[in-house]
């Protein structure tokens, strides 16, 4: 759904804005942020692995500075709201550190409660020689207490079996299954942003869309805000603004910056090219298998 008038994209927070690109570090866009007004928080930090926009720390010190951002978040975090740290492994000398395993205790300290923990599963990425090449990231969803918003409807996917029904008893002849769909689950399978990906841009660690239109369907209601401390190439804010909530986020590479800018203003004008939300994951084997029976018939 897209606002019927023009809409700015602010610099600087404030709460009559709807969406904040601040060029510069995140904690200096939490400090503007009031309490409790977040309602989704949804990132994807640097892994410290020494991409252009970190710099590469001893563990501990990493764990740290993840830390000072996690506690603006958890302070600018409705009582009702929810955070999504998307993370995956940390590698030194082939061993693999998982970094949800390094942050929990961070979140669990604050008070937060973890609802799921969420295995996103892709196809491509980095082939391993010495060890099974690793096709999945896992985000870790905590609320902030007991009273989270939670949106199942907006989010249902197909069933397996759309028309079964009870066979016995007081519902026989019913149908069984919700007809919105079932409950996705927590192993999300869902394209990563490749070469070949239609959202592809030099970021290297791009978020897909539809990954966190997930999330905003699930967890906000409409003209709520949504906060990405690691903006990168502005994804989250453009989930968000598609279905009429806030976005703001901060990003340190002024070339992301202006990406982010640039794809926001696509997204307003109704021109940003993305993976539609509901397309099945292409299966190169099925393909074969449809292929061969069309050739026989």
């Amino acid at each position: 759904m897209f606002q019927q008038c023009p809409q700015k994209i602010a610099e600087r927070f404030g709460v009559s804005e709807r969406i904040v690109v601040f060029p510069g570090d995140c904690l200096q866009l939490l400090e503007t942020i009031p309490d409790d007004s977040m309602q989704l928080v949804v990132t994807s930090p640097p892994y410290n692995i020494g991409k252009e926009y970190e710099r590469r720390l001893k563990l501990d010190a990493y764990v740290e500075q993840q830390a000072q951002v996690i506690r603006e978040c958890v302070r600018c975090l409705s009582p009702q709201g929810s955070i999504c740290w998307q993370v995956g492994n940390y590698v030194k000398d082939g061993a693999i550190i998982p970094l949800d395993a390094l942050l929990y205790p961070v979140f669990h300290e604050l008070g937060l409660q973890m609802r799921n923990r969420i295995i996103w599963r892709f196809e491509h990425g980095l082939h391993c020689s010495k060890r099974f090449s690793g096709r999945y990231e896992t985000i870790m969803w905590f609320s902030k207490s007991e009273k989270y918003k939670f949106n199942l409807d907006p989010v249902r996917v197909p069933q397996k079996y759309p028309g079964k029904k009870y066979f016995k008893g007081p519902k026989i002849g019913q149908y069984s299954c919700n007809p919105l769909g079932k409950n996705p689950g927590d192993l999300w399978t869902f394209p990563n942003v490749k070469s070949n990906h239609v959202e592809k841009t030099t970021h290297p660690c791009q978020f897909p869309v539809e990954l966190v239109e997930r999330l905003v369907l699930s967890m906000t209601d409409e003209d709520e805000w949504v906060l990405d401390p690691f903006l990168g190439v502005g994804t989250s804010i453009i989930a968000a603004i598609r279905h009429n909530r806030r976005g703001a986020g901060a990003e340190i590479v002024p070339e992301y910056v202006a990406l982010a800018r640039e794809r926001i203003e696509q997204e307003l004008g109704g021109t940003l090219k993305t993976r539609p939300m509901d397309r099945p994951v292409y299966d190169p084997a099925e393909a074969r298998g449809k292929c061969s029976i069309a050739q026989r018939t």
